[in-house]
Formats: C-alpha cells, structure tokens, sequence
C-alpha cells in the first residue's frame, strides 16, 4: 500500500473496516471514489454525517428511524395488539417486505448467547416485558433465528411470559435452521409468517 499516498491509504483502511469489504474491494472502492466527480464524493460524505446525525433508536420498538417514534408504531393501521419480536433491524426489513405482517415489532438487540457473555440484561427483554403489561398485546411473534441462540432466547420469553393471558407462537415452515431472517426471499417469509405456531 505504500505506493498510495496516505489519503488513500487511510481511505481504503477505513473502508476495510467495514462488514464483508476486504483489502481488494476497499481499494477498489476507494481508487472509485477518487476518480468520481466531485459532487459525488461529497454527496457520499454528506449521506454519511447525515445518518451518524439524525437516525436513531425508535422509542417505543427500537426500529432505526429519523424521528421520536418510527413510521410503523405511530401508524394508526397498524395492530397494536400482536408484536413481533426480532433480533436486528435486518431482521424487522425482511418481514416488512414480505408484506405478511400488520402489527408491531420489538427488536431485542441481539439474542441470549451465556458462551459470549450475553445474558437477559444484555438485550431488549426488560423493554419488551415492560410494553407486554396491561390488555393491549394479544399475541407475540417470536420471530428470532432458528439456531441455538435465537431458540433459546424464544424459549427464556416463553418462560417468562407463561402465566400472562397473550398468546406466544413462533414462526414457522420456510425459514432454514440457522438461518438469517435477511436472506430470506418474501414469499418463504410470507409463508414462515403465515404457518406460525404456539409453543
């Protein structure tokens, strides 16, 4: 690299840095961005100050969102009585996509996983218990991967909530046992969502 000038170096270090981008891609990337026009570059960087700036956790579900509370919680058409509960924002995109899902969501944050330290105070449970009181919620999704964590994080939510009146069931035919929700094509998300089951 050190045939580069430190601009770019830098540059391809911190594209590097990023999820499934290597040496390769990230010098690729960055040779692109040098050579774009100039409103691009400083579009790109805009869009990036902009988003470390304005986007959030929702107050209420804890979906990304640029204001208070998200589009899909302050929607009035939405049923606030069944909320789905999901592991990552990814995961809330793919069920939003395949259009099979009308109520609400909770996203965790991650799922239970005692090998790597991460217990129910490391996630959203506390939250989700907290929004589970009253008469309002009539059903939870437990919409969380199909491997040993997201399993074992269903099951401690089950545990938990088992002497309340809300119907808990679990999504079911169409997604793969280890599974991520994100790579899911909507029409197996659409029938996972269909096919739900109580456990």
């Amino acid at each position: 690299m050190n045939h580069y000038p430190e601009a770019i170096v830098k540059l391809i270090h911190s594209l590097s840095t990023l999820p499934g981008i290597g040496k390769k891609t990230a010098e690729r990337l960055a040779l692109h961005i040098l050579h774009a026009p100039d409103h691009e570059a400083a579009s790109l960087a805009a869009n990036i100050i902009e988003l470390k700036k304005s986007v959030r956790l929702c107050a209420s579900c804890f979906a990304l969102t640029d204001r208070e509370t998200c589009r899909i919680c302050s929607n009035p058409g939405r049923d606030k009585g069944v909320i789905c509960v999901v592991e990552n924002p990814a995961d809330m995109a793919a069920i939003e996509k395949s259009g099979a899902f009308s109520g609400l969501y909770h996203i965790l944050g991650g799922a239970l996983s005692p090998i790597d330290g991460i217990g129910p105070g490391d996630i959203r449970l506390a939250e989700l218990f907290r929004r589970t009181r009253g008469n309002d919620v009539r059903e939870l999704i437990l919409a969380t991967r199909t491997n040993v964590e997201g399993e074992a994080t269903a099951a401690y939510i089950r545990s938990k909530l088992t002497l309340t009146k809300i119907k808990i069931t679990r999504i079911a035919s169409g997604i793969p046992m280890g599974g991520d929700l994100q790579y899911v094509d909507p029409l197996t998300m659409q029938k996972a969502m269909e096919k739900r089951y109580g456990i």
